[in-house]
């Protein structure tokens, strides 16, 4: 029951902006990339780091218990796709702005192939809205800054 509600929340999609997280290139699996974290700046998330900040999965795969002392926005990007660049910068703002409220989180698909296949990320971008409470919701594509600051003030900062 719970991984079909959470598979039906993962489903939206935004066909018209995204791109298929298939490069055809082979990335051996839990490459290590060192995290830099900035204050006010989107964090670059590993496997390991996930599941300890966000979601450990492998303890509870058949519930959502969130693990952060925020809400948070995690973005599953490519390098290569021109959509996900194209949303960088209103991430990177919303990082800014809502410092010490939300965390955003970014999370390169073709580095960590395994999260992807957790949340079926088949486009990209794909990002993850995740609450304090109840379940997190998925939107695929590329989206106005408008569209991720109303996500942000109807989902995300609920008292």
């Amino acid at each position: 029951m719970m991984k079909k509600s959470l598979l039906i929340i993962i489903a939206v999609v935004g066909i018209s902006t995204a791109c298929s997280s298939t490069t055809g290139k082979e990335i051996p699996e839990g490459n290590k990339i060192e995290t830099k974290v900035v204050s006010g700046e989107p964090i670059q998330l590993t496997y390991d780091e996930f599941i300890k900040n966000v979601w450990n999965f492998e303890e509870n795969p058949q519930k959502w218990v969130f693990k952060g002392d925020t809400p948070v926005i995690i973005d599953f990007y490519a390098d290569w796709c021109k959509p996900c660049k194209m949303i960088a910068p209103i991430l990177d703002k919303i990082a800014k702005e809502y410092e010490g409220k939300i965390k955003v989180y970014k999370i390169n698909v073709d580095n960590e192939r395994k999260l992807a296949s957790v949340f079926q990320v088949q486009s990209i971008p794909s990002v993850l809205f995740v609450p304090m409470k109840g379940e997190p919701s998925m939107q695929t594509g590329a989206l106005s800054e408008e569209a991720y600051l109303k996500i942000v003030k109807e989902q995300l900062l609920v008292k």
